[in-house]
C-alpha cells in the first residue's frame, strides 16, 4: 500500500509499505478514506521528538471503513463495514487511567513504556504515527491502518455527515474543546488563545460554545487571524503589538480570565532577539522546547485565573515563570487529549450545528501529494490552515 513516511529531518516521502495485518485478536484493519496533516506532525518532521526512524508511517488523524476485525473484537461495538473515526491515543479501556477517562495516559498500550518512563517519569499511551516513544505504531497517512483495541477507540458514524465534518473528531476538535473545558469558563470570562492554527481555532470555537463573553485570538499570520475574526473572535497580531499590553487594554487592566496555549514547543515571539534566544538554545539542544506562548500566557493571565495548555511539549524548557504562577494563584492544567471522552458529545454538537469543523479546511490533496502538503503547511504557503489527504 501507499503511505506517507518519515524520511529524516525536514523530509517526508510517500512510499510503498507492507499492508497492515491483524496482530492481536482485538485489532481491526481500517481502509482509510480521509486523513490529515496535524501541527504536531511538524514537531516530528522538524526533529524535535526523539526516536523517529526512517520509514515510520506518519499521521494520527484518520477515519475510514473497517475491512477486517480480530476474533476478540466485540461485534456489538465494531463490525466489518462500519464507518469509523479513529482517536489518536490508543487505549485499552480497562486500566486505572482508562477507568478515569484519562485515555492518553493508558497504562497498557505503549510497548515502549520504558522509553517514555525515562522521558516523562511515567509511561503514556500508544499513539498512532508519533515516534517510538509512544509505541512506534504505524500512522494513518496511508491507505490502510491497523487499529489495536478496536472495540474501545473508534467511533461509528451512522449518519450521512461527510468525512470532512467528522474527521477532526480524531484529534484536533476534542483537543481544542478539552483546552476550553479545562478553563471552567464562566459567562463573564474573557478567554485568550495563543495560536490560531487548527487546534487554536477549535479552542476558540469551543470557548464560545461553553459560554465565554469574549474570545481573543493571538497569532502573527494575517490569514489565520482573519479566519478567527470571521468566526467572531478578536484578533491580536503579536508582530504588531505587545501581547500583554494589548490584553490589558482589552480587559480593563485585569488580563484575560482564562488563557489557552495552543502553540507548544515551536512557538515564536514578536521580538527578534527574544525569538533568537530560544531558537538558538533549541538548535544546540540545551532546551527541547521554545515556550514563548506558555510564558506569555502565564504572565498575561489575571491573578487567580487558569492557564490551559494543549500545545505539545516534548521535554525541557528554559525560564519557566514559576514565580508568577505560584505567587498569583494561577491554576495550570494540561494533558494530551483524552479523545475518546469527547468524541460522541462533540459529534452531537456537530449534528446540532453548534460547531462547524469544515471551516478550517483550506486544502484537500491526494495522499501522493503529502510531501507538498507538508511543505505548504509548515511554511504557511497559500494561506494553508489545514490539509486533508485522500488515500
Amino acid at each position: 500500500m501507499k503511505a506517507n513516511t518519515w524520511a529524516g529531518r525536514n523530509k517526508v516521502e510517500v512510499r510503498d509499505v507492507p499492508d497492515p495485518k491483524i496482530l492481536n485478536n482485538r485489532d481491526a484493519i481500517v481502509r482509510i478514506t480521509s486523513t490529515a496533516i496535524c501541527g504536531s506532525d511538524l514537531h516530528l518532521v522538524d526533529g524535535y521528538v526523539p526516536t523517529m526512524q526512517d520509514g515510520d508511517v506518519l499521521g494520527h488523524e484518520f477515519m475510514g471503513e473497517v475491512t477486517e476485525v480480530g476474533s476478540g473484537v466485540d461485534q456489538a461495538r465494531l463490525r466489518v463495514g462500519d464507518r469509523v473515526v479513529v482517536p489518536f491515543p490508543i487505549a485499552c479501556g480497562a486500566c486505572a487511567a482508562c477507568a478515569a477517562e484519562l485515555y492518553s495516559c493508558c497504562e497498557n498500550t505503549n510497548p515502549n513504556a520504558g522509553i517514555a518512563e525515562k522521558m516523562f517519569g511515567h509511561p503514556v499511551a500508544g499513539i498512532f504515527g508519533y515516534s517510538h516513544l509512544t509505541g512506534g505504531f504505524a500512522g494513518g497517512q496511508a491507505q490502510y491502518a491497523r487499529v489495536p483495541f478496536a472495540d474501545v477507540g473508534p467511533l461509528k458514524i451512522e449518519s450521512d455527515l461527510t468525512d470532512e465534518q467528522v474527521l477532526f473528531l480524531s484529534d484536533i476538535l476534542p483537543t481544542g474543546y478539552m483546552g476550553a473545558e479545562m478553563c471552567d469558563i464562566q459567562p463573564t470570562d474573557v478567554v485568550a488563545v495563543w495560536g490560531a492554527g487548527p487546534v487554536g481555532q477549535f479552542a476558540m470555537d469551543s470557548a464560545r460554545v461553553l459560554g465565554a463573553a469574549k474570545v481573543i485570538a493571538i497569532d502573527k499570520e494575517p490569514y489565520r487571524l482573519q479566519m478567527a475574526e470571521q468566526a467572531g473572535h478578536t484578533p491580536v497580531n503579536f508582530d504588531e503589538v505587545d501581547v500583554r499590553s494589548r490584553l490589558l487594554e482589552l480587559t480593563g487592566g485585569r488580563g484575560p480570565d482564562k488563557c489557552i496555549d495552543a502553540v507548544g514547543m515551536e512557538a515564536t515571539h514578536g521580538s527578534a532577539h527574544i525569538a533568537a534566544y530560544d531558537r538558538v538554545k533549541q538548535a544546540v539542544r540545551s532546551e527541547t522546547d521554545r515556550p514563548h506562548a506558555l510564558r506569555q500566557a502565564i504572565m498575561s493571565c489575571r491573578s487567580g485565573g487558569v492557564v490551559s495548555v494543549i500545545g505539545v511539549y516534548g521535554g525541557l524548557l528554559d525560564k519557566f515563570p514559576a514565580g508568577a504562577w505560584m505567587n498569583r494563584s494561577l491554576t495550570l492544567r494540561t494533558g494530551q487529549c483524552h479523545v475518546q471522552r469527547y468524541m460522541k458529545p462533540l459529534l452531537e454538537r456537530i449534528e446540532r450545528g453548534e460547531i462547524d469543523p469544515t471551516r478550517i479546511i483550506t486544502h484537500t490533496l491526494p495522499l501522493n501529494e503529502a510531501e507538498h502538503g507538508f511543505e505548504m503547511f509548515k511554511n504557511k504557503q497559500d494561506n494553508c490552515e489545514k490539509v486533508v489527504l485522500k488515500p
